[in-house]
């Protein structure tokens, strides 16, 4: 997976939280949609991370496909 791929992958993972979002406010999201909103969080974050990690290889004249998606919990728990 490259840059470009990944970019793809945010983008619909983007769109996806978008139309959950506007739903959330009228009538609302049932347990499986809250669900499937969290869910789509995680993976954007994991994406992020993936895309950050790949141009901080490539920065450093490393191949940015050595860059792995990290997991949901490590992530998320990330400090600022």
């Amino acid at each position: 997976m490259n840059d470009r791929d990944v970019l793809r992958h945010i983008d619909e993972l983007i769109a996806e939280e978008h139309e959950l979002r506007a739903r959330a406010t009228t009538p609302g999201l049932d347990e499986a949609e809250h669900a499937r909103l969290r869910d789509l969080e995680v993976q954007l974050d994991q994406c992020w991370d993936l895309l950050r990690q790949r141009r901080a290889r490539a920065e450093f004249g490393l191949d940015p496909d050595g860059a792995q998606a990290r997991p949901a919990d490590q992530v998320e728990h990330y400090r600022g």
